[in-house]
């Protein structure tokens, strides 16, 4: 059967070989993606200058504000679609390769309008400077009109990874961040576009990635196969998926809200340190998006193994996501801060911006292994359906934690520094972390339960 060789059987066999074998090319996705969007602010800040640079970073917050509540329903396709691959369900399948394709070209084109629109005022009240506000909503209206593209490509990617396909989805977008930094070159070198170009780069390549994961999704066969003519949403695969996704896009959404309170803070300090946590943000993304691959792989097995009703292995790709996520943090994470100058020269030519660079990710990438350790243990969660429980978790313990620690800790002039802002992640993540090891504890317990009458009844 066509693509074949690229889908996993999450359910028999070595946890540990098949997790490196998914995760890896995950992990790769994540770190080109990373690379591509680096080569926007390398090419901005070494062509366009410090205010450009800041521009573009200043503007991240909001897009994942503005993203994650549609990205996170790719979670709920992705949990869904893994689910029925592993019972064998292919009518049930198929409908929800379906549904979920036409549900991301709807949320494509919300966000493009919400973003063209919205995203100049926001942006206007997040502190930003005077200087950069022009720019930022420039490149932001320019940049939501790709969300079309950008939904499909992450909808289509989440259903061949609920497979076991993480393979082409990499090829993909390989091909497409290259187009990427050719045009980023053309643009702002040779055409002085600043973050214009920079801006319609990024757009057309996000309709290349779209384009090919279609294009794959339409020449497979058997339950994945895609037919544009049979696209619509069917309301029962609809509501799981919003019953699994929506909390975690809710979730990301009010993560982002809070990133984008810091955000604001940040912005106090002025335009060097602006441009130091952009460029430190970019660099620590690859250690995050390497981890996180393990939480992907989290939700894709478990589902895969409940669709299968193979519950007893549920512990053990916990446990296996853990071990390998905790390793990917601890090296990654003092890599970063061992070689971090380095990294920072590549975005700015600025010593008081290297530094200012220097300060976040000391104090967030030594222990950025605590931000895997939470995300995995959401991953185990909802691959076995629980959504809801692990949104309220992270909000309580993260989002509104670091919120009432900037109202709070930072408020106390001799805490009134940018080192306090940073401070309040990892305290956020290890309260979190162990907030949802205890409901980890719980619902295994409740669903352990449960298991036994299906596999009675099967």
């Amino acid at each position: 059967m066509r693509g074949k060789k690229y889908e996993m059987d999450m359910c028999s066999g070595s946890i540990l070989k098949k997790m490196l074998l998914f995760s890896l090319p995950l992990m790769c996705s994540g770190i080109l993606q990373l690379l591509f969007n680096a080569a926007d602010i390398i090419v901005v800040g070494n062509y366009a200058g410090d205010n450009s640079l800041a521009a573009v970073g200043a503007t991240s917050s909001l897009i994942n504000l503005l993203t994650n509540v549609f990205i996170g329903l790719s979670v709920g396709s992705n949990v869904l679609t893994a689910r029925f691959y592993g019972a064998n369900q292919q009518k049930e399948l198929k409908e929800t390769v379906h549904t979920s394709i036409m549900l991301s070209l709807v949320s494509g084109v919300i966000l493009a309008v919400i973003g063209f629109v919205g995203a100049p005022f926001i942006m206007s009240k997040m502190n930003t400077p005077p200087e950069v506000l022009k720019l930022a909503s420039l490149y932001l209206r320019i940049y939501f009109l790709g969300m079309p593209a950008t939904m499909v490509y992450n909808f289509g990617s989440a259903i061949l990874r609920a497979v076991g396909d993480t393979r082409r989805p990499l090829y993909y977008l390989a091909f497409a961040g290259v187009v990427n930094v050719v045009l980023n070159l053309i643009f702002v070198i040779c055409f002085h576009m600043d973050v214009a170009g920079v801006a319609l780069a990024t757009v057309i390549s996000q309709f290349i990635s779209a384009f090919l994961v279609l294009r794959c999704l339409i020449k497979e066969e058997g339950g994945i196969h895609l037919e544009l003519k049979e696209l619509r949403i069917q309301a029962d695969k609809f509501w799981k998926i919003v019953q699994i996704g929506l909390p975690a896009g809710f979730q990301g959404t009010l993560f982002s809200l809070s990133n984008v309170f810091i955000q604001s803070s940040v912005n106090l300090f002025g335009e060097t340190v602006i441009a130091g946590n952009s460029s430190a943000s970019s660099v620590e993304g690859f250690v995050y998006v390497a981890m996180n691959s393990m939480y992907q792989a989290a939700i894709s097995f478990t589902s895969q193994n409940i669709g299968a009703m193979k519950f007893e292995r549920v512990n053990k790709i916990l446990y296996t996501a853990q071990g390998l996520v905790i390793a990917t943090g601890v090296i990654m994470g003092n890599l970063v801060v061992l070689f971090g100058r380095p990294l920072l020269s590549l975005y700015t030519d600025s010593p008081a911006v290297i530094e200012a660079g220097m300060v976040r990710l000391i104090y967030i990438c030594s222990v950025y292994a605590l931000c895997g350790m939470m995300d995995v243990m959401v991953g185990s969660l909802r691959g076995m359906g629980c959504s809801i429980v692990p949104m309220i978790v992270s909000l309580m313990g993260a989002c509104a934690f670091r919120l009432v620690w900037l109202a709070t800790i930072f408020q106390i002039p001799e805490y009134h520094c940018i080192e306090t802002i940073y401070l309040s992640y990892p305290v956020s993540w290890t309260l979190t972390f162990l907030a949802h090891v205890i409901c980890f504890i719980i619902v295994r317990y409740k669903r352990g339960k449960e298991w036994k009458v299906m596999q009675g009844n099967a």
